[in-house]
C-alpha cells in the first residue's frame, strides 16, 4: 500500500534500516538510545530496526557503556562477516583485485601484471576472472557469500539494458567494450552476485569521500593522477560522485597529441606517460624496459638526489612545467564547481607528493578566479595506492545499505519457480 508521496510500507522499512545500517557503520558502536537523534526515528522504531537486523546477522552487540544512573546500555555496530565484497582496480601496470568483509577489512588480494600497458580486452578480463578466484580460494569464500564485485576502469562507463555496462576507453583502445557480459561468460560467480563497474577515478573519489580526506565536505573534487589524469566531482546533486573526463579538456591549441588522438589535451602535458615522454626528449635517461612506476622514481631521483649531489635540471624543469599545467586545469574546476576541497590520488600523485604539490597548489590558485579559490582547499589524498580498489568495493556496499541490507531481488525476467507455477496450475480458471 502506498502513501501519499508513493512510498509503501516496504520502502519506509528499507530507509529506517538504510538510515540505522549507515548510522552505526561510520559512527559505530552505538546504543540504541544513540541511534534514535542519529538517525531522526522514534525509539520504537529504532527497537523494530535493530531486532530486525540482528535476525538477520548484520548487527551484532559490540560491548556496553553506563548510563546515567539507569543499567548499561548495549552498544551495537555492523557485523563484520555479515557480507563480503570484491574490489578491482583495472591499473596501468596491473590488475589489483583484493576481498574485503563490510568493515573494508582486507581479507584477500591478487596481484597481475600487465605487459607494456597493454590494455587487450581478453587479458584484462581473465585477470580479473582469476584474481577474483584467487583471493576467494584464499579465504575459504563461497561465492555466493558475495554482495557484489566493484571494477575501477579507465574510460567512460554507460550502462546498456541488453549488455550491462559498456566501456568507452578512447586512451586505451577500448570502443564499446562489453565488459560485463564478458565477466560474466564463465565467470566464477553466480549470476546472483552483480558487477559494478565504474570509472576509476569515481572509485577513488567514493573512498576518499568515505573514509579519506573527503569525509565532512559537501562539495569536493577528487583527481586520479596516474599515467594520464582524471576527476570525480562530489556535490549534494550527486552524492555518490561522477566521473568527468578532465583530463581532455584543451589547454593548448595544436599542442602535444594526446593518447585520445586530439591534439593539446591536458593528459598530454599533465599526466605521468606524458612527463616522462618530455623528460626523455630532453635528454632524460630513463631505464630500458622498465614500468611507468618505476621510470617515475627515477626521475624523482633525478630532480631531488637524496646524497647531496646536484639535480638534473632539465628533471625539475619538466617537473614544474607539469606542476603549471596541472595546476591550470586545476583552476577550471574551481572556477566551474567552486569545490570546497581538491585532493590529488593515483600512484603518480602519490608517489610526487608533498614534494610537488605546492607547486600545483601555487598555479591553481593563482589562474583561478580569486573567490573560489580563497573557499578551497588543495591536498593530497589520504587512502595510499589502494584507493581504487577500496573505492571499487564500496560500490557493491552502498548498493547493499541502500537496499536496506538486504541483497538484490532475483532477475525479475528469470523463469518462476516450479512452485509458484504448479500454484498457478490449480488456481481455479
Amino acid at each position: 500500500m502506498a502513501g501519499r508521496n508513493g512510498r509503501t510500507v516496504r520502502d519506509l522499512r528499507r530507509a529506517n534500516r538504510t538510515a540505522v545500517l549507515q548510522r552505526l557503520y561510520f559512527d559505530g558502536p552505538l546504543s540504541r538510545f544513540e541511534l534514535g537523534p542519529a538517525t531522526g526515528l522514534s525509539s520504537g522504531s529504532v527497537s523494530n530496526v535493530v531486532a530486525d537486523l540482528v535476525a538477520d546477522g548484520l548487527v551484532e552487540e559490540a560491548g556496553s557503556v553506563d548510563s546515567d544512573g539507569g543499567r548499561p546500555r548495549t552498544l551495537l555496530r555492523v557485523a563484520p562477516a555479515s557480507g563480503h565484497m570484491i574490489g578491482v582496480d583495472v591499473g596501468e601496470t596491473r590488475v589489483r583485485v583484493e576481498l574485503f568483509d563490510v568493515t573494508l577489512t582486507e581479507l584477500a588480494r591478487a596481484e597481475l601484471p600487465l605487459q607494456q600497458q597493454r590494455y587487450e580486452v581478453e587479458v584484462i578480463v581473465d585477470h580479473i576472472r582469476s584474481g577474483i578466484a584467487e583471493v576467494l580460494a584464499g579465504a575459504g569464500l563461497a561465492p555466493e557469500r558475495l554482495l557484489g564485485v566493484g571494477i575501477g576502469v579507465p574510460g567512460i562507463v554507460e550502462r546498456t539494458p541488453d549488455r550491462g555496462a559498456v566501456v568507452h576507453g578512447q586512451t586505451i583502445g577500448w570502443d564499446a567494450i562489453p565488459l560485463e557480459a564478458l565477466l560474466r561468460t564463465g565467470s566464477p560467480l553466480p549470476d546472483t552476485v552483480p558487477y559494478f563497474i565504474d570509472n576509476g577515478a569515481k572509485t577513488l573519489g567514493q573512498a576518499e569521500m568515505w573514509f579519506g580526506a573527503g569525509r565532512g565536505a559537501r562539495n569536493a573534487l577528487v583527481v586520479l593522477f596516474g599515467s594520464g589524469v582524471g576527476a570525480c566531482l562530489v556535490t549534494p546533486e550527486v552524492e555518490h560522485g561522477r566521473a568527468v573526463e578532465w583530463g581532455h579538456l584543451t589547454v593548448r591549441v595544436r599542442g602535444r597529441r594526446c593518447r585520445c588522438g586530439a591534439l593539446g589535451c591536458l593528459e598530454a602535458y599533465a599526466g605521468a606517460e606524458s612527463l616522462l615522454a618530455r623528460w626523455r626528449e630532453e635528454g632524460g635517461r630513463l631505464p630500458e624496459d622498465t614500468d611507468e612506476e618505476t621510470a617515475l622514481t627515477t626521475m624523482l631521483a633525478a630532480a631531488y638526489p637524496a646524497d647531496g649531489a646536484a639535480a638534473d635540471p632539465v628533471a625539475l624543469a619538466v617537473l614544474e612545467e607539469t606542476a603549471e599545467y596541472l595546476g591550470a586545469g586545476l583552476s577550471d574546476l574551481i572556477n566551474l564547481f567552486q569545490p570546497e576541497r581538491i585532493l590529488m590520488g593515483g600512484w603518480a600523485g602519490l608517489q610526487l607528493g608533498s614534494r610537488f604539490l605546492p607547486a600545483v597548489r601555487r598555479h591553481a590558485l593563482s589562474y583561478a578566479l580569486r573567490h573560489p579559490a580563497e573557499k578551497v582547499t588543495i591536498e593530497l589524498g589520504r587512502l595510499g595506492p589502494d584507493a581504487v580498489t577500496v573505492g571499487a568495493a564500496i560500490l557493491p556496499l552502498a548498493d547493499f545499505f541502500a537496499r536496506g541490507g538486504r541483497r538484490p531481488d532475483p532477475d525479475p525476467q528469470s523463469p518462476p519457480p516450479a512452485w509458484h507455477t504448479a500454484l498457478q496450475d490449480r488456481a481455479p480458471r
